[in-house]
């Protein structure tokens, strides 16, 4: 990569030259982001995942700006016009907008009126009005007058015409009124008349302005949303009469009569030409700024949703709730395969509460059921009520779980070919209860728009969305690390250097060989070379293997360094694991090497000091006030619990244990400024609100964090 690119990346995101040139050699041996922030911190200088991330977007974006730079030369040069001047400013552009504006004038066009203009000969003429000298232009025109111009007005019109074209194409110009667009665009919206029933949501924006730069994402996107649904109509306005002043002094000299045609050809240039151009750009750049923060907020709460803290290898009972339809119950034991299912019918109109109470005591008796999973849409708050009235001979806990995007697991090929013999419900409830013992391992098999955390999803940039989001579950995989012997293929496909292929040929193995011994033993399957060994090892565990450190996130590569720091203790490898109080006497210093930095051998310790730990937290139990069944309960000044179930720029959701969520406005999170939710709240974060707003007609609820104790 070219070092003026390396220079630009480093300077946007505040790094050193040799950090980016490092990052983008790992890039091109075929590194991973996880494996880069992981075990090539001594090459990366330490940068996150995050930061690796956005290399890889700027490369990227980037390459792509060096690929238009050789089809605009190939243009350039097919109708020969390229000159060594040309040909250098936009070999040294790296801004696509300059870039564009740079190729305007040579760039193929449709017939413009400036073309026809030209086609009759008016270039030259165009010429001469444009350098302003004291001429009688009617004069002028006499000489271009023939058989494609029939008098003097046509030729003065298509003079004008070519002129417009000519400023419109200034990159001066251009750039002035870019600049205006910066400093003081507004963007309006107004309601389509006869659309306002219709349109009754977007009513905050039926006479509606804000300055672009300060208008946030999700008003933003909400706009555009209303736009494209046909209830509103927008539009990104600067002050016309200083922008067409501006250009005049630019191009406009003296008062004569050609001047008074360029002032004219000024106005046309920027009403026809460049202002609908230059609005659609910022239009354009304000959407994709829009769409990256509504997309980085989805990504936030993804990673907190998929962190979430996991039961783990328990028996579970799980219920998908309903009314009518009845109750599905699933039994499933550690690894999430089920022992039992059926229905029951506690809830009206069946009304069977003593028979489901029967069956359920039934059920955890021949089981050993250890906890119930309940999810959390229709009747799912009745039916907890119903279960915590159920007596057991035993303690078993009894959690809430989010059904978001279980439906759409339950109907997907993945559930398909995990569960062929049972129906949808069966599935819906499977995935409930694999939810509570592992949310990640259960997540990932769905896709993540469908999870409801985001804001605007479906409006943003489809491609960078899902680019974005494959990025955050890659990483919270590679994060949490993934026990090779029991991840379904979903999970594993995740894992850094694996794949689709290469976790189907990793299960595939497992089946006929049996589980896995040592990490090593990867390099058996078909397929798996050195190089996916070198990029994934490190983040799959073998609890069970004779070797400890193949239960950690202690790389292979590293095995041998271990072996050594033991043989200087006089210790094994297993004592160097249990003992803590071994790991303490490693003089860290004494085994920097040229390959293995302070860093490296950082993580190593740590990872030593708690071997094989999840890094998520420990699952609570939560319980909603027993007073609030619907939001007829409410009262102002009320204060309940509640579950945060997402997390916007505008404030946080929070679900109170009814059918409609509360939203918590960012003004009412805490009495300090902030600018961002996210600074105070998280999802799936137990908070107690009080409730200051119902509005019933609206089905809006007002919640505050302030003061709620």
């Amino acid at each position: 990569m070219e070092n003026e690119i390396v220079n630009l990346i480093a300077n946007e995101l505040n790094s050193k030259d040799w950090q980016i040139k490092n990052v983008v050699k790992l890039f091109e041996s075929g590194a991973t982001i996880p494996f880069i922030s992981r075990y090539r911190k001594e090459m990366s200088g330490g940068l996150n995942e995050i930061v690796v991330s956005q290399i890889k977007d700027l490369i990227e974006k980037y390459n792509a700006i060096e690929k238009r730079k050789l089809t605009i030369l190939e243009t350039i040069k097919g109708i020969g016009t390229l000159t060594s001047e040309l040909e250098k400013n936009i070999l040294n552009c790296y801004n696509i907008s300059e870039l564009e504006d740079i190729y305007l004038p040579y760039k193929p066009k449709r017939k413009t009126r400036a073309e026809i203009a030209r086609s009759k000969g008016l270039e030259p003429f165009a010429h001469i009005i444009f350098n302003q000298k004291n001429q009688n232009i009617n004069e002028v025109a006499k000489n271009f007058i023939g058989e494609k111009v029939k008098n003097i007005e046509e030729a003065i019109s298509g003079t004008i015409d070519i002129i417009s074209e000519k400023i419109n194409e200034n990159i001066n110009a251009r750039n002035a009124i870019r600049n205006r667009f910066n400093n003081e665009a507004i963007i309006f919206s107004k309601l389509v008349k006869t659309k306002e029933k219709e349109a009754i949501k977007y009513t905050d924006y039926f006479d509606y302005n804000e300055k672009l730069e300060r208008c946030p994402s999700h008003r933003l996107l909400a706009i555009r949303r209303g736009e494209s649904e046909g209830f509103l109509r927008t539009s990104i306005e600067i002050n016309n009469e200083k922008a067409i002043q501006h250009l005049e002094k630019i191009f406009v000299i003296g008062k004569g009569d050609a001047s008074e045609c360029v002032r004219i050809a000024v106005k046309d240039a920027y009403k026809r030409l460049m202002l609908p151009s230059i609005e659609n750009e910022f239009a354009i750049v304000a959407k994709e700024k829009a769409d990256k923060e509504a997309i980085r907020v989805f990504g936030e709460n993804l990673r907190q949703l998929l962190l979430m803290s996991p039961i783990g290898n328990v028996k579970v009972l799980a219920i998908d709730p309903g009314y009518r339809t009845g109750c599905k119950v699933v039994c499933i034991n550690e690894q999430g395969n089920i022992l039992h299912n059926e229905t029951i019918y506690p809830h009206p109109p069946q009304k069977e509460y003593a028979i489901a109470s029967k069956k359920i005591v039934s059920l955890v008796n021949a089981y050993k059921i250890e906890c119930i999973a309940i999810g959390n849409a229709t009747a799912g708050r009745e039916t907890e009520n119903f279960i915590k009235n159920v007596h057991f001979a035993q303690p078993v806990k009894v959690y809430m779980v989010s059904e978001a995007g279980a439906s759409v697991y339950s109907a997907s090929s993945v559930a398909r070919e995990e569960l062929p013999e049972y129906d949808v419900t069966v599935r819906g409830a499977v995935s409930i209860g694999r939810r509570l013992q592992d949310p990640l391992a259960e997540l990932v098999k769905i896709d993540p728009k469908a999870i409801g955390v985001g804001q605007y999803q479906h409006d943003v940039d489809q491609v960078l969305l899902k680019n974005n989001l494959d990025n955050i579950v890659e990483d919270c995989v590679n994060k949490v690390g993934v026990n090779i012997n029991t991840s379904s293929k979903y999970l594993l496909s995740y894992v850094s250097g694996i794949g689709a292929i290469l976790s189907k040929n990793i299960v595939d193995y497992i089946k006929t060989n049996g589980p896995f011994k040592s990490r090593f033993d990867l390099l058996k399957v078909p397929r798996f070379g050195d190089k996916a060994f070198e990029l994934s090892s490190g983040f799959l565990r073998i609890p069970d293997s004779q070797n400890p450190l193949d239960n950690t996130a202690v790389h292979p590569e590293r095995y041998k360094l271990v072996e050594k720091i033991c043989k200087d203790l006089n210790c094994t490898v297993m004592q160097l694991v249990k003992e803590s109080e071994q790991v303490k006497k490693i003089v860290i210093e004494k085994y920097i090497s040229e390959n293995v930095g302070l860093p490296t051998l950082t993580d190593m310790i740590h990872e030593l000091e708690k071997p094989g730990r999840d890094i998520r937290l420990t699952v609570k139990v939560f319980e909603f006030s027993k007073d609030v069944k619907t939001i007829d309960d409410l009262k102002i000044g009320m204060i309940i619990p509640g579950i945060i179930t997402n997390v916007t720029n505008f404030g946080a959701f929070v679900d109170i244990g009814i059918k409609q969520n509360g939203l918590i406005h960012i003004s009412n999170i805490c009495d300090e400024y902030i600018t961002n939710p996210a600074e105070k709240v998280s999802l799936n974060q137990f908070v107690r609100v009080k409730v200051i707003e119902v509005d019933k007609t609206r089905n809006r609820i007002q919640l505050s964090l302030k003061e709620n104790t």
